[in-house]
């Protein structure tokens, strides 16, 4: 393989990958030293010259003139018989500067230098991947289907880099197909071995955030904060924002006319139930909306504690909880208080704890995850509502009712 045969292929990744100049010089002549230490055992005394706009490489070995038979070191001295053949005029002392052939360095050496030239060049780019995606964690970004697999879909964008979409940060109502594009927000960006691992989440908080500020004008500029967001991915959501300036109502802007602005938004998350909802300091007004859409009669704070006792109505408990427990349980996180709902007149109502002898306390568990924490709470409820609210087969819940209505008769 000539020299000129390897600035070629130089050229072709020069052409092929987004490397300046200066760089891709840089890498082959690293690549190039360290073929000449392994040839040689140093490369000190080497010159090297590349030109690849012209395809010229040029290796130039110096070395100094001793007289016949004091050769100690063949790489940096020369003998003087041999200095004069290639001039005839060379003296003991002087410098010998002779031209090393990529031939010389053995067809294997030729080989291993190719091969490490391409590693190198694609290790360059892909730390740059890693520096230019690394900036862009937290943000949305559109990438195609490429590959569908169990765990994860494998999307490409337009510069063909690999984005894994796990299956845990995918919508649960997410179908995609090969070649269509897909949003979401890089949520990490890692390097594996050379190779950066790119991730794309549907789930997280700050995709819903980034949306508000896409579809939102008035988010966008400013003139609307998200203060926090919380999330049952496909499920529920609450947003809570807020306003600096007293004549931008920020619920109204970011929902729209009969929910305009917020459709896209919802259909992007696989209708997602999203909750906007004023922001406010007042801990305790701030807790009633967060309950929204039921109606709350009273509210007690223990804020050393982080709880809050609310009494509501009993027509209201239920959109409190919400399906699943989901409303009570996104109020809590976007309050950051522990919820315990009363209801109104509840005063001969008896705590769900109270029969532990004669129903197993992981039954309760699953009931007081569902917001039903006392006897009527239950009692109030269809069969057909409470096995889907809760994880408990039919019979279970049957079982449990008897029992309560048992404790009321009596």
């Amino acid at each position: 393989m000539e020299n000129v045969a390897l600035i070629e292929s130089f050229s072709e990744f020069k052409d092929d990958k987004l490397i300046d100049r200066v760089t891709l010089m840089a890498i082959l002549e690293d690549v190039l030293r360290n073929a000449l230490k392994k040839k040689y055992g140093d490369d000190d005394n080497f010159d090297i010259i590349i030109n690849p706009d012209k395809g010229d490489l040029e290796i130039w070995r110096n070395r100094i003139v001793v007289a016949d038979g004091e050769v100690e070191d063949p790489n940096q001295e020369i003998a003087l018989s041999e200095a004069q053949k290639i001039e005839p005029d060379f003296e003991v002392g002087e410098d010998v500067a002779e031209e090393v052939k990529l031939v010389d360095l053995g067809r294997r050496s030729i080989l291993a230098l190719r091969q490490n030239l391409i590693s190198k060049i694609h290790e360059h780019d892909n730390t740059n991947i890693y520096k230019q995606f690394k900036e862009l964690e937290g943000e949305i970004y559109t990438a195609e289907v490429h590959h569908i697999r169990h765990r994860a879909i494998i999307l490409l964008d337009d510069d063909g880099n690999e984005i894994i979409l796990p299956k845990d940060r995918q919508i649960p109502s997410d179908f995609f197909r090969k070649g269509e594009n897909v949003r979401g927000i890089i949520e990490s960006v890692e390097l594996k071995g050379n190779k950066p691992a790119i991730i794309m989440s549907r789930t997280s908080p700050l995709f819903l955030e980034k949306l508000f500020e896409q579809e939102i004008p008035e988010v966008f500029d400013g003139l609307i904060t998200v203060k926090k967001v919380v999330r049952i991915p496909g499920e529920k959501a609450k947003v809570a924002v807020d306003s600096y300036d007293d004549r931008i109502d920020p619920v109204g802007a970011c929902v729209g006319m009969k929910g305009s602005r917020i459709h896209g938004i919802v259909r992007e998350l696989g209708n997602e139930n999203i909750d906007v909802i004023n922001y406010t300091n007042n801990v305790q007004l701030f807790v009633t909306r967060a309950l929204s859409p039921a109606r709350v009669t009273s509210l007690k704070l223990d804020e050393e504690g982080m709880r809050a006792e609310v009494l509501l109505k009993p027509e209201e408990v239920s959109k409190a909880i919400g399906r699943g427990g989901h409303n009570i349980r996104l109020a809590g996180q976007l309050t950051g208080y522990e919820i315990d709902v009363f209801r109104e007149g509840a005063e001969e109502d008896v705590e769900l704890k109270e029969f532990s002898d004669e129903i197993d306390g992981w039954i309760i568990d699953e009931f007081s995850k569902a917001g039903l924490d006392t006897a009527k709470s239950i009692l109030e409820q269809d069969v057909d509502d409470l096995v889907k609210r809760t994880d408990l087969e039919e019979e279970t819940i049957l079982d449990v009712i008897r029992i309560l209505k048992e404790e009321f008769e009596d």
